[in-house]
């Protein structure tokens, strides 16, 4: 951290950090679970995979201090769910659908995770808006 930096800046950009890195969380997640019965278009294709998020820290140098974010959005290599139904209209020649690797548990567990994160996030941002606006108040009055 230099020497300059404002805490309370510092948090609520590092807050900021945090909520968008947690919301893009929530869409991917969101995404895996809508496509949790998406086969391939023709038989024997692949359907679905699943995605997960790659998050790294990176120097705010603004404020000097480590910052969360996406690095990238990552294929899940879990094999592909089989099972069969000859009568599906993407069922390969052995009467065998692949389905998605999509676990509806594991994406309800992240759910709830990065949910809790963000709201975290949400609560710091505000406490450190709440600091800030109570720092201006003392000061107006001691004018």
């Amino acid at each position: 951290m230099t020497g300059g930096a404002d805490p309370l800046a510092m948090v609520s950009r590092l807050s900021g950090a945090g909520l968008e890195a947690q919301s893009y969380r929530l869409r991917v997640v969101s995404e895996n679970i809508a496509n949790v019965q998406s086969t391939g278009a023709t038989p024997g294709a692949d359907p679905y995979q699943r995605k997960t998020i790659v998050f790294g820290a990176e120097l705010d140098r603004d404020i000097g201090a480590l910052s969360v974010r996406v690095k990238k959005t990552a294929l899940d290599d879990a094999p592909f769910v089989l099972e069969h139904d000859p009568n599906h209209p993407a069922a390969d020649a052995d009467g065998n659908v692949k389905r998605p690797n999509v676990n509806l548990l594991t994406e309800m567990a992240d759910m709830r995770e990065a949910n809790l994160s963000y709201e975290a996030n949400l609560q710091m941002m505000k406490r450190a808006r709440s600091m800030i606006n109570q720092t201006i108040d003392l000061l107006r009055s001691g004018s």
